[in-house]
């Protein structure tokens, strides 16, 4: 017979028909819509063997006849699947069966129990004399605040899986109720026992069967089990080649109560290979492009503003060369002009002009807190809604700030933004990181310094640590569905226009200030007063990676976003080592 499949043995009164009966093999049978073909084989005898008992999952103990038949009617009318009432419990369809959770919900998206909202209602009070059977018995030793019921249907089941370790604590009991069924437990190494778990017994799991082994439910509607009850347990091995005197059993409607104590500390158990308190952080997916205002903020919340508070010190010991045409703008401006750096970093472009009155603002608290310290006005706002009265400034700088944002919605709000704040006839300057990192037969800074020291490198850079996969300048716009955001490679062209790019921390991040440089923009080295290498038993850890989300523009994008704002005129547009760059003029016409 194929392995693996079922099949039946079917026995004659005499040989002559038996051999009349092999005939049939290969015959198509039409049943409904489809051809079933049957395939015999011819015994001659078949050896009578007694299956035996194998052991048990360390840890697992099977009660038969636990419950009364009273008591399992009186449990099964307590569970009304007809109720929705959400203050005492919480009932849901899955695939396979429906559940309801008394106590605390057991969530499936993240495998884990919400421990700080219980539901209301507790546990039926039918249970209580159930419990407190278990406790006198020892099969716990403290009460379970939280109960699943799982209606299983003939023909349903549960996949393998190990109780969440995080959320429940070491003990787990299983009531079976109104029909029996085989449950398979499998320990990692492969073996495995099938569990016949009859009506109204008690599973209680412990220890390595509840920590290392998965148990779940075969969906099936016939079970294959002993063909006479065995004095107890009645477990056999999953593979049932060597075993005869096995019989099927129809599967009924099934209902199971389990009982768990809620875990409020990390488990400790001694099966760390399972566990998930014991587990390393898994690294995060990639983020989608956003789809909503709400999936844009939470991008932008954790892939800009809480990266830069991390690498704070970091970033500010690489930003120390102003731009010079930055600074020419800056130098351009009549004395006592007003000026606003929104997004101003470490505040290397505040004190270029000292004849204007500039105030700088950003969306991180620590870079601010830099600024403060080298003795430039400067406080912490977000660059969509900065606190400061309109038509004041006579200039605004904006100097990669806005490829940050991650909708063209949002970036388009920092140049009105921007506009609000200048007076009429008052101008702004814009960068934002460039899609052509060669243009006009030029390679960026940032496509031609290498590093001297060797081949390139995932360091941190500017503007800004500028990283991606290897490609030329293909990219693509924003799509209505959904794209999984990439991780650029450092110095390297790039081949989307929304991407991540690492910044590898070094000297210890916002504590770190006072440690030794990384590259400064396009690949500019920073200050050579750094620290002596460290010797070889003195190797630093492996640094830290955090990555920021970048749009970058291509040729003529930025001012098409300028020009959808009223009262705007872009008076110079230019592309400066691997930036896009504006300066545009208030009209006045809003």
């Amino acid at each position: 017979m194929p392995p693996h499949k079922p099949y039946a043995l079917v026995t004659y009164r005499s040989e002559v028909s038996a051999q009349r009966g092999h005939a049939l093999n290969g015959r198509q049978l039409q049943r409904g819509d489809q051809i079933v073909t049957l395939y015999l084989s011819y015994v001659n005898t078949v050896d009578s063997e007694l299956w035996g008992c194998v052991d048990l999952p360390p840890g697992l103990v099977l009660v038969e006849e636990f419950v009364s038949p009273e008591e399992e009617a009186l449990l099964l009318d307590a569970i009304d699947w007809t109720s929705h009432d959400e203050d005492v419990t919480v009932q849901k369809v899955l695939k396979h069966r429906r559940v309801k959770h008394f106590g605390y919900e057991f969530r499936y998206d993240n495998n884990n129990v919400d421990k700080d909202k219980p539901l209301p209602g507790g546990l039926p009070q039918v249970c209580v004399p159930v419990l407190e059977r278990c406790v006198r018995d020892r099969h716990t030793e403290v009460m379970p605040d939280q109960l699943t019921v799982n209606q299983y249907q003939s023909g349903q089941g549960i996949p393998p899986h190990v109780d969440t370790h995080s959320a429940f604590e070491d003990l787990i009991l299983s009531l079976s109720l109104g029909a029996k069924t085989v449950m398979d437990f499998r320990h990692p190494e492969g073996r495995s026992v099938a569990v016949v778990l009859p009506r109204r017994s008690l599973l209680v799991m412990k220890g390595e069967s509840r920590y290392l082994w998965t148990h779940g439910i075969t969906p099936r509607k016939f079970d294959v089990v002993p063909a006479c009850d065995p004095k107890s347990p009645a477990a056999v091995t999953s593979d049932l080649s060597n075993h005869s005197n096995l019989t099927l059993s129809r599967r009924g409607t099934r209902t199971s109560l389990t009982f768990r104590k809620v875990r409020r500390t990390p488990c400790d158990c001694g099966y760390p290979s399972a566990c998930d308190s014991q587990q390393p952080p898994a690294p995060p997916s990639p983020p989608f492009l956003p789809r909503s205002q709400t999936d844009a903020c939470r991008l932008e919340a954790e892939f800009v503003h809480r990266v830069y508070e991390e690498i704070a010190c970091h970033f500010s010991s690489t930003r120390h060369s102003p731009w010079p045409r930055v600074c020419h703008f800056l130098s351009s401006l009549e004395p006592g002009s007003i000026l606003a750096d929104v997004g101003c970093g470490n505040g290397k472009y505040l004190g270029v002009n000292p004849d204007v009155i500039a105030v700088g603002c950003d969306r991180s608290s620590a870079l601010v807190q830099i600024c403060s310290e080298r003795g430039f006005q400067a406080f912490v706002s977000d660059a969509l809604n900065v606190p400061l009265r309109s038509d004041t400034c006579d200039a605004c700088i904006s100097i990669a700030v806005i490829h940050h944002l991650s909708t063209q919605k949002r970036r388009q709000a920092v140049v009105e933004e921007l506009v609000r704040l200048l007076r009429p006839g008052g101008r702004a300057l814009i960068y934002v990181w460039a899609v052509e990192q060669e243009y006009n037969k030029q390679k960026s800074k940032y496509l031609k310094e290498t590093r001297q020291q060797g081949p390139p490198t995932r360091d941190s850079t500017d503007h800004n640590n500028q990283e991606s996969k290897n490609a030329h300048n293909t990219v693509h716009r924003e799509t209505e569905s959904p794209a999984k955001l990439s991780v650029h490679t450092n110095r390297t062209a790039f081949t989307s226009q929304d991407l991540l790019v690492p910044w590898h921390l070094k000297g210890g991040g916002r504590g770190g200030c006072n440690q030794g440089r990384g590259g400064d923009e396009h690949g500019e080295q920073g200050s050579k007063n750094t620290l002596d290498p460290p010797t070889e038993a003195q190797a630093p850890a492996p640094s830290p990676v955090f990555h920021r989300y970048y749009h970058v523009f291509q040729k003529g994008e930025l001012e098409e976003l300028c020009v959808r704002v009223r009262g705007v005129a872009i008076q110079r547009s230019y592309h400066d080592q691997g930036n896009w760059c504006v300066i545009l003029k208030k009209t006045g016409d809003r």
